[in-house]
């Protein structure tokens, strides 16, 4: 799946867009039962010609109330739609709560930096570390423009000097540099923020 919001996927693939909301829906399946100010009574009328002809729903949010006129065909078309949405809707969690999404979140931007600080880790959780990094180089930084990984450590280790743009070559060089990696003792808050700062001067990213 492409790497876009959560806004962006539903301005595509949301209720509203595709008209299943409940508002949309009712206007499809029938009419609504209207009250209006009557001024030679002076008062709020409801119409009455359609009391006992049509099935009634009414909306719990601001108590209006429907008609309902759709032949069972209809209605159990718009099932057959909304069975599909959650379907889609399932899809979308699955995937936004798997893999190198779960840790990373979806990413978005074109460019990244990515600064490893591994704390305090022990050597098998700087392992599981890794594996979590290399796992967001291949699923999700094969589908941008250009990245680079900065180290934070007293002596600041870069992968490239600057944003490289991505390829099959370079993610697999990434991976490769990133295995490499010898376990060490914690950096500072001197050497993650200098990190941060190296990784920020790049003029390529964007955040």
């Amino acid at each position: 799946q492409p790497l876009v919001s959560s806004s962006k996927w539903l301005q595509l693939h949301g209720l509203k867009r595709n008209k299943l909301s409940l508002s949309q829906i009712l206007s499809q399946i029938g009419f609504q039962h209207r009250r209006d100010y009557v001024t030679t009574l002076g008062k709020l009328v409801a119409s009455r010609y359609a009391d006992g002809l049509f099935p009634q729903y009414k909306r719990a949010q601001d108590g209006s109330v429907y008609n309902l006129t759709a032949k069972k065909e209809l209605i159990l078309h718009f099932v057959d739609c909304l069975m599909g949405a959650i379907e889609l809707y399932k899809q979308r969690m699955e995937w936004l709560t798997s893999e190198s999404r779960q840790i990373f979140g979806v990413i978005q931007e074109r460019c990244i930096v990515i600064v490893l600080d591994f704390g305090t880790a022990a050597p098998a959780e700087f392992d599981l570390c890794r594996d979590a990094l290399s796992m967001v180089l291949v699923e999700q930084v094969t589908q941008i423009a250009k990245f680079n990984l900065i180290r934070a450590a007293p002596d600041l280790m870069k992968w490239q000097q600057k944003s490289t743009p991505v390829s099959e070559h370079t993610v697999t060089s990434a991976v490769t540099w990133l295995w490499k990696l010898d376990h060490m003792t914690a950096a500072s808050h001197t050497n993650s923020a200098e990190a941060l700062l190296e990784a920020m001067s790049d003029d390529a990213v964007s955040s």
